[in-house]
């Protein structure tokens, strides 16, 4: 048996569109320095750094020398991993692994992108089969609007639906001052407003049908960093660690036509999973909080049907009772998630750091007002990829 692993520190940079105060390295060290002093410890106390981002965006080769000096990584052990969207829970998964292996007590992960600097289409383009995908599954968003398409044409969805996801979003970055958007304009207006507001909006532009611009998340410059410990050490950093009780991937695609736009059939699979070794019977009664990957607003519909937390077709329904919100039985993404922030490289890892932070009740202000004893983060990108990794405040058996 492997040993039982936490998340002892966690650290970010404030997400903005462009950092050009900092160089790459030093938005990197931004972040390590940061959940060094979250953790209370020094470069010094870690033994192994995993980092990673999208490396054909910036065009860097071998990002895990080139960062060393920002990393902290010199005369270090330092392994890179690069998977697309899910790049940051992969990094997350593979320092729990490192840790939990035995060989290393404190291993530092690190994921960034500064978006500013690359061509993010461009790259997302080329990673399409030319013949097969380009011409009309090529970028971001084609897919994505497929989906929705598809979504509202089985179940009814409408467009109000989509935009009250972004709205619960939008609301709870206002309480993050980590998250790259911040609409102060949005204070103080019923929900009900906000949604007509944005789905009647003449500069709420139109990308693919159903999706306009509201509908996305942004490019985002930023850096995040988490340290993962083992039983022998975690307790005595941390007061209380952010135990990993579950961690499961499901790759199962290499081409985007073989993706079932029907259901998120990969997400479905790694949660069910995931709960399963978590010893989870009813998700929505047994979880406290979700930090999601949701790079659209429909995500937020059609995938909570997939991790199981209500039938197919109630997605809406979940929403619009308010479960999600902060207040909620589930709230889901305090921190404003993948539409309020979006440095790709760092966006899944932020997702498991923001979980870990709240099983260990330091989020501050967008600490969600209950107890928090379970915390489900989810990675999404590439073919439909998906990793899920679920955090809890008691140490496993």
């Amino acid at each position: 048996m492997g040993k039982r692993v936490a998340v002892v520190g966690f650290g970010q940079t404030k997400g903005r569109s462009s950092r050009k105060d900092v160089n790459g390295q030093e938005l990197i060290n931004e972040a390590v320095v940061t959940a060094l002093q979250d953790a209370e410890l020094t470069i010094r106390d870690i033994d192994a750094i995993v980092i990673g981002n999208m490396d054909h965006f910036e065009g860097i080769n071998y990002v895990d020398t080139w960062s060393v000096e920002g990393a902290g990584g010199v005369m270090k052990p330092i392994f890179k991993v690069t998977t697309g969207g899910t790049t940051g829970t992969t990094v997350a998964m593979s320092a729990y692994y490192h840790v939990a292996s035995g060989m290393f007590d404190r291993v530092l992960a690190i994921g960034w992108e500064k978006n500013s600097e690359s061509d993010t289409t461009g790259a997302i383009i080329t990673a399409f089969d030319p013949v097969w995908e380009r011409p009309n599954l090529g970028g971001a968003v084609a897919g994505l609007a497929i989906e929705a398409s598809k979504y509202m044409s089985n179940y009814g969805v409408t467009e109000r639906d989509g935009a009250r996801v972004a709205v619960r979003e939008r609301l709870h970055a206002l309480n993050n001052p980590y998250a790259h958007l911040h609409q102060e304009w949005m204070k103080g207006i019923p929900v009900d407003q906000l949604v007509d507001l944005i789905v009647g909006s003449e500069q709420n532009v139109m990308l693919a049908y159903p999706l306009r611009m509201s509908d996305m998340c942004p490019r985002t410059d930023g850096a995040a960093a988490a340290v993962f410990a083992s039983e022998d050490v975690a307790e005595k950093i941390a007061p209380i660690p952010a135990w990993v009780l579950s961690t499961v991937n499901r790759h199962n695609f290499a081409l985007a036509g073989d993706v079932d736009m029907d259901r998120n059939t990969t997400m479905a699979k790694a949660s069910k999973k995931a709960f399963e070794k978590a010893g989870i019977k009813e998700p929505l009664k047994e979880i406290d909080v979700c930090e999601l990957y949701l790079p659209y607003s429909y995500a937020g519909l059609k995938w909570m049907e997939d991790y199981g937390f209500c039938e197919y077709g109630e997605g809406p329904k979940l929403l619009w009772d308010g479960v999600t919100d902060m207040d909620g039985e589930l709230p889901v993404n305090p921190s404003g998630g993948v539409m309020s922030s979006n440095a790709i490289g760092a966006t899944a890892l932020i997702r498991v750091g923001e979980a870990a932070t709240q099983v260990m009740g330091k989020a501050g202000t967008r600490q969600v007002p209950k107890d928090v004893n379970i915390a489900f983060a989810t990675g999404f990108g590439g073919c439909y990829w998906a990793d899920v990794m679920i955090l809890g405040r008691r140490k496993p058996a």
